[in-house]
């Protein structure tokens, strides 16, 4: 099954969910996420993504995104990628909400209503 996404009003209500190629594709507003994860130094732990993604390949960005599934809370979702994409389990803190649109060179728009997360790096990854 494809991946579906959860769309949205401005008002950040669910209105219906859409496949994720068509979301990008035709701009739709979605819910999504990010984490970053800091050190005990400070430093912030980035992550560079694949040169095989659909989108921004290569490039360096936060320690994690991804979007929730519908029916899923937005946190449990942050926690579920943390896990698959780099293995990690932490505390993860709400920091705030924001719009987020950016048309993207390859004609995809991401078009969010993102909330961002912190938390403290573990040890090992």
């Amino acid at each position: 099954m494809a991946d579906e996404l959860i769309l949205v009003n401005e008002r950040n209500r669910a209105v219906g969910h859409a496949e994720k190629w068509t979301v990008h594709r035709q701009a739709l507003l979605h819910r999504a996420f990010s984490i970053f994860l800091v050190q005990a130094n400070g430093e912030v732990l980035l992550q560079q993504r694949s040169r095989a993604k659909y989108h921004s390949g290569g490039l360096w960005a936060n320690s994690c995104c991804g979007h929730p599934a519908p029916g899923e809370r937005t946190a449990q979702a942050a926690r579920r990628r943390l896990r698959e994409e780099l293995g990690a389990t932490a505390a993860l803190h709400f920091g705030f909400r924001a719009r987020y649109r950016t048309a993207l060179p390859n004609g995809l728009t991401e078009n969010e209503i993102v909330y961002v997360y912190f938390g403290t790096a573990p040890g090992a990854l």
